[in-house]
């Protein structure tokens, strides 16, 4: 009996004239991610993807990868058999029958995509079902609410028979790639790593900008920092990481500016580097993880000054969640345990005690305009690092 993967896919299937160009890229992502792991067979057909894994020690670590690619909805493994119904039957035994125990309910559902097979759908699931029924004791038959939901499509040239309960949920959205870049500004906090997943969903690849105080911030700090850009890296394939030298820029707003002011100067400075950073690498746009109201920089107010010195536009997907949202969605990608490890980032290390909520643009531009602004962003942005980071890279012991 040869099991194989089905791959399902959403949101590609309305885009029309785009579809064929989209779906390239989808096979593409889905090679990237696991030809280090198998060398599988990868072929599409009528919106599946069919995935023949040649090692089948290899197959649940490679449906766990295809989880994790964007523009999946569901991963399945499945058994293939030939396009006749006795085969079908058997099939289903063989491969279902471990879950049909004494005392389950269970039903049949049947999809032919061939409409020349000799029977229709529901005939198919009537024969499937009585199959079973007969050759599994104490199987109880619930076409509304079953435990198991045993499922068999016919195809244009292989029947699959699977449980459906065992169908694994996607990542859905966009694959990676249909999109332009955008650069995120990754701290070592919770909501960055949430904001990135989240525009990376729609198919837009990501860089990350990450800003170093060192020794303020500690060498544990820059690995946690490119832990969470590995942890998205599963989802992307790979993430540049711009690790930029902030020490002097952040001495130089603690001793020259009002500390009320600090964090959005801070935060200026931040933004007209990144966009620097992003521009040479053809990034168009920047994504940050503040939300409104959640700290006294993310105010309506804060966010429309530290806005006002970028061209380009800044993603802010997390704007409108609260605080266990956004934990909830970090747990779910993985990042959360990572996030809270004790290492401080530089935005806690010249944290203020009463930072202004309600600035004015006219303001904050006239206390920093004592700094050389131009010349210490292109000391910055010449200091700067660049780390490919790679999915399951380790630089936390």
């Amino acid at each position: 009996m040869k099991e194989i993967i089905l791959v399902k896919y959403g949101e590609i299937i309305l885009k029309g004239f785009n579809r064929p160009r989209f779906e390239k890229i989808l096979m593409k992502n889905i090679y990237n991610a696991i030809h280090l792991i198998d060398d599988s067979d990868i072929t599409i057909a009528q919106a599946t993807i069919y995935i023949d894994v040649k090692d089948s020690s290899k197959l649940d670590l490679v449906c766990e990868r295809l989880t994790k690619i964007f523009g999946i909805v569901s991963v399945t493994r499945a058994a293939e058999c030939e396009k006749d119904i006795e085969s079908m039957k058997e099939t289903a035994l063989r491969y279902c029958g471990p879950d049909l125990k004494s005392g389950t309910s269970f039903k049949v559902e049947a999809k032919r995509s061939d409409k020349k097979f000799p029977l229709t759908s529901q005939e198919i699931s009537m024969e499937i079902g009585g199959f079973l029924h007969e050759n599994c004791e104490g199987l109880i038959v619930d076409v509304h609410n079953p435990q198991i939901t045993v499922k068999a499509e016919v195809r244009d040239f292989k029947a699959y028979v699977y449980c459906a309960e065992k169908k694994l949920r996607g990542q859905g959205g966009m694959p990676i790639g249909t999109g332009l870049k955008a650069s995120l500004l990754l701290s070592g906090g919770i909501d960055s790593p949430v904001a990135g997943h989240m525009i990376a969903k729609r198919g837009i690849e990501i860089d990350a900008i990450n800003f170093f105080s060192f020794p303020y911030t500690s060498e544990r700090a820059k690995e946690k920092v490119l832990s969470l850009a590995s942890i998205l890296a599963q989802y992307t394939s790979k993430i540049n990481v711009y690790i930029v030298p902030f020490t002097e820029i952040q001495l130089l707003i603690r001793d020259k500016c009002p500390e009320e002011h600090m964090t959005l100067i801070m935060r200026r400075f931040m933004m007209r580097i990144a966009e620097k950073i992003a521009r040479k690498n053809k990034s168009s746009a920047l994504i940050t993880g503040e939300s409104v109201g959640q700290v006294a920089s993310q105010t309506l107010g804060a966010l429309d000054v530290t806005n006002s010195v970028v061209d380009m536009p800044v993603l802010r997907p997390l704007i409108g969640m609260d605080k266990e949202e956004i934990i909830v969605r970090s747990r779910q990608i993985g990042t959360f345990d990572t996030s809270i490890l004790p290492y401080e980032d530089c935005c806690t290390v010249f944290t203020p005690k009463h930072p202004s909520t309600n600035p004015k643009r006219a303001s904050v531009e006239k206390t920093e305009s004592v700094l050389n602004i131009d010349e210490l962003v292109k000391k910055a942005v010449d200091g700067t690092e660049m780390i490919t980071v790679y999915p399951g890279s380790h630089y936390m012991n």
